[in-house]
């Protein structure tokens, strides 16, 4: 694929990196030379020193021969404008960042009225990964397919819980056996575990269910079914301006500690059914004023990833049941885990995963089959939901008899709105929506799950 990318920020700059490591063909244009260059002397692109919204920079990087074209860079409109023209010069698919909550009623109208393919703002995406982990109070991390139908868990194994010690097939014909425990992740190493695993205290599991079942399952780790009730939301940027919409229409109690007064006026003008506090929201002696320990979840969302650490810190040991981090240095993630920090939100992580999927789709044979797309535990397993096409190499056979790739697991098949957990007699069919669990990477379509 022939990709051109508009902006050497974060995003841009996490694209270049995942997109060239899948094969792809990379121009970077970026109007910094210092950046331009720390980024092409660590990646395998091509770069071009300009404007992305001047058509001679755009004719000059061969625009009208991309395959996609993406723009990222920190004004909405150059995104906008850029877009625009490159699609009008011939490139095949546009996709264009666009942050600002003004433009967030309009995406749809402007994304038909303009011809841009997709318009994504990593700020709204973040708001609603953070509702989601919200809505399961007991996990480390939530992630949803088939429409929500399905969810992905992370759960930590505490010692001297039934699952300390208990092998996957007594797990499944004892306690649960409509969820799957399909990823492990112990130490440094990461498993796509087979019947006869064995958990560990300390390991951290990906478990997949209905939201019914998992909620039985939390009770049988002895957690309280509680839901969350109250947020303090500390920060109050582009975040928080989409995650308090949600979470007052959840009928939650939200309250918000802006250090900006300005800010702090425009968010109370505009949310009147939340609290809004004019404060340093390090501040211990005010997050005391302000009752802090008596939230049910603390989301840290200031500019700096060390702050909302230690806020998150502070929040676990005054025992909130629910933290949740905003991080923008992925280096971190590691140091995060350490110090036994819940949920963590990466908005440019969140939307490379998205722009990957839509590449991946796009380069597959079957056209756009990739419905969903999440890498995790550090990009080492990818948790992909596949449309199976028609013309399938593996459809009408039963599980059994597929020669499946080692280290591939397919967790769920929805078909028709009803949802199969998979055994050996099954078969896929045209149109079923697929779950594939794999530590194989670059995974672009359904018949590659074949050795």
């Amino acid at each position: 694929m022939k990709i051109t990318i508009v902006g050497a920020g974060k995003i841009g700059e996490l694209l270049c990196k995942d997109l060239a490591i899948e094969g792809n063909d990379i121009t970077l244009i970026e109007e910094d030379p210092k950046i331009l260059d720390r980024i092409l002397s660590s990646s395998d692109i091509m770069g071009l020193v300009g404007n992305g919204a001047n058509c001679e920079v755009l004719r000059e990087a061969s625009v009208e021969t991309a395959d996609i074209f993406i723009a990222v860079t920190h004004s909405d409109e150059i995104n906008i404008i850029s877009s625009v023209i490159a699609k009008k010069m011939g490139a095949q698919y546009t996709i264009a960042r666009v942050r600002n909550p003004e433009y967030s009623s309009q995406m749809k109208f402007m994304s038909d009225s303009l011809g841009i393919d997709i318009m994504l703002n990593p700020e709204a995406e973040a708001a609603y990964f953070i509702a989601r982990n919200l809505e399961f109070p007991n996990a480390l991390n939530v992630e949803t397919f088939a429409g929500n139908k399905v969810n992905l868990v992370e759960v930590l194994v505490e010692k001297d819980t039934y699952l300390d010690g208990i092998k996957l097939v007594e797990f499944k014909n004892k306690y649960f056996a409509s969820i799957l425990v399909c990823i492990v992740k112990r130490g440094q190493e990461v498993y796509i575990p087979t019947g006869n695993f064995i958990l560990q205290a300390g390991d951290r599991i990906y478990v997949t269910g209905i939201q019914s079942e998992l909620s039985k399952f939390y009770k049988s780790l002895g957690h309280k079914e509680e839901r969350i009730k109250s947020v303090v939301i500390i920060g109050g940027g582009r975040i928080t301006y989409y995650l308090t919409e949600i979470l007052l229409e959840r009928m939650m109690d939200v309250k918000i500690i802006e250090i900006d007064e300005e800010k702090a006026q425009e968010l109370s003008g505009i949310y009147e059914n939340a609290v809004v506090v004019h404060g340093d929201g390090t501040d211990s002696e005010l997050l005391d004023e302000e009752r802090f320990g008596e939230y049910d979840a603390c989301v840290s969302l200031t500019g700096i990833d060390e702050e909302n650490i230690i806020l998150s810190m502070y929040a676990n040991k005054l025992g909130i049941k629910k933290t949740i981090t905003k991080i923008n240095g992925i280096s971190l993630f590691n140091v995060l885990e350490l110090v036994g920090l819940q949920s963590i939100v990466t908005p440019k992580k969140i939307i490379a995963d998205y722009i990957v999927r839509i590449v991946r789709s796009l380069v597959s044979s079957q056209g756009e089959n990739i419905e969903t797309l999440y890498r995790l535990v550090d990009n080492n397993v990818e948790a992909i939901e596949f449309k199976v096409p028609e013309n399938s190499n593996v459809i009408n056979i039963p599980l059994k008899d597929l020669d499946i790739k080692d280290n591939l697991l397919i967790a769920y098949i929805l078909r028709k709105g009803q949802l199969i957990f998979p055994g050996g007699l099954d078969v896929l069919k045209p149109q079923d929506r697929v779950i594939i669990v794999t530590t194989e990477k670059f995974l672009d379509d359904i018949n590659k799950i074949l050795k």
